[in-house]
């Protein structure tokens, strides 16, 4: 059809004798936001790549702006207006905003000297057609994750992009910037350039698609308009199970006189201040509010890794002193990070040796050399007990999908049997199967006693697990809410309040 920007047909990729793809067709209409979702492993990078020209398809036929090809490369595919914005955004950190706008077209033009002005007005005029402004002398790797963000979608624009492919691209975004960027993507849409949005965020694929293609095991299962799906039909197509969405059950007896952990007037100087709450033994009691609002840094401060400035740490009944990671695991403190890849494993390493690490001191022989028996014999038990799908736990960490991954960081926390267990955003980038398994594993965590302190700005995450939120705003606790007393719209109408003076 001659609206059509991009036509994949029988698209089969094979890496090893394991098949990415399997007879796979799809296309992409000018102007159309296509939502392209599916669990980790599901073909969708395999994809990306093969219109991209980084990967070569084995079999079937490639069609870009009515022009047909067996393979491109990533130049011809730029050449045709394919833009592809991942994670990481492909940025030069240590440059300016106007040198990573207009540096593609000094370097295109053959010109030896730098015309500054030029650059200024390359970079301005760029910002201006998506109606934003950021300060071009600015360093990028200074800014935040959505001017960034912003700053890749002008490069793609810059270089002619008839369809521009968004990896995961709300990750590490607040809701209000993720708003904003709803608002660039319909004005993309309006001048005619077409959007492949991929994301596992189910509830934002309804807001801003207009089409949804579903993939799972390789093979292409749904192509649907978005108005004719909900969640939970997506949620059954993408991993083939009806996921366990039953109704939040509070669990009576708790002891609400005798907190596991209690904190009164914590505070870290330009972070947060006069912060108090308690945590009982089987609770789990969700942080959250926006970026800057002090969440993550609260996180962080007890279990070490910023202590705080004053106030007082209590752990069961007895004040405790937490100026270091080692005080918080001595403590039996677990930590979950946000970002499992760089803080929460060793990619390289085992899983066995992953799982390992905290309790590694009681690992030991009687002569003190570490005991690979018992090292794998406590990755076995976890592996089996939290359901981690790997062929040999002598395999890599970073041989695993992201929810696997996921599960590896509680494994090795729960194999230090925590009393208080902090996750901090615990499934950013996970899919929806493996996100609605941590959901259940961590109410049944809650339901062997342990308190468990859950910090995230995914509501929907908050309203599944949590028997009370606090909301933090501007570095300060400013509203308490028990399950029953609030909803997804209420707590997220909640979070933004006031945003303009945050």
């Amino acid at each position: 059809m001659p609206d059509e920007i991009l036509k994949v047909e029988n698209i089969c990729k094979n890496f090893s004798g394991v098949t990415a793809l399997e007879d796979v067709s799809l296309e992409v209409k000018k102007g159309e936001i296509l939502c392209l979702v599916g669990e980790n492993g599901s073909g969708k990078s395999t994809m990306i790549k093969i219109i991209s020209g980084v990967y070569t398809p084995d079999s079937g036929d490639i069609y870009l702006n009515q022009h047909h090809y067996k393979k491109i490369t990533p130049i011809v595919a730029i050449r045709e207006g394919v833009q592809v914005i991942y994670q990481d955004f492909s940025l030069f950190p240590n440059l300016t905003v106007a040198e990573n706008l207009a540096i593609n077209e000094q370097i295109s033009s053959g010109k030896k000297f730098v015309n500054w002005k030029e650059f200024y007005r390359i970079a301005s005029q760029g910002l201006a057609e998506i109606g934003v402004a950021i300060p071009l002398d600015e360093m990028v790797g200074s800014l935040s994750t959505a001017d960034r963000q912003l700053i890749a979608i002008t490069k793609a624009i810059q270089a002619d992009a008839s369809i521009i492919i968004m990896d995961e691209p709300t990750t590490a975004l607040t809701q209000h910037e993720i708003k904003a960027l709803f608002k660039i993507i319909r004005n993309l849409k309006d001048r005619g350039i077409s959007t492949l949005f991929v994301s596992h965020k189910l509830n934002e694929i309804t807001e801003i698609s207009e089409r949804v293609v579903i993939f799972r095991n390789g093979k292409k299962v749904l192509d649907r308009d978005s108005e004719m799906l909900d969640i939970k039909t997506m949620e059954y197509y993408m991993t083939g199970r009806e996921l366990d969405r039953s109704g939040f059950q509070i669990r009576a007896g708790l002891d609400q006189n005798k907190p596991v952990l209690a904190v009164s007037n914590l505070t870290l100087r330009n972070k947060f201040r006069n912060v108090n709450f308690d945590l009982h033994a089987g609770e789990v009691l969700g942080i959250t509010g926006l970026l800057g609002s002090g969440r993550m840094e609260l996180a962080l401060s007890l279990f070490g890794k910023l202590p705080a400035d004053s106030g007082s740490i209590n752990i069961d009944g007895k004040e405790t002193k937490i100026k270091k990671v080692r005080d918080a695991v001595n403590q039996k403190i677990g930590y979950v990070p946000a970002d499992r890849v760089i803080e929460g494993l060793f990619m390289e390493r085992t899983i066995s040796e992953n799982i390992a690490a905290p309790t590694i001191d009681q690992l030991v022989t009687r002569i003190q050399l570490i005991d690979d028996q018992a090292i794998r014999s406590l990755a076995d038990e976890w592996i089996q007990r939290l359901g981690i799908k790997t062929p040999s736990a002598e395999n890599p960490a970073k041989s695993l999908s992201g929810g696997n991954q996921q599960r590896i960081v509680l494994a090795k926390w729960l194999a230090n049997k925590p009393q208080i267990l902090i996750l901090n955003s615990p499934t950013v980038g996970v899919d929806v199967g493996s996100k609605a398994d941590i959901h259940k594993l961590i109410r049944d965590l809650a339901g062997r006693g342990i308190g468990i302190l859950m910090v995230s700005d995914d509501i929907p995450e908050l309203m599944r697990t949590c028997d009370r939120i606090i909301l933090m705003r501007q570095g300060e606790i400013a509203e308490e809410f028990q399950h029953d007393e609030i909803n997804e719209d209420q707590l997220n109408s909640a979070m933004i309040e006031n945003t303009e003076k945050i």
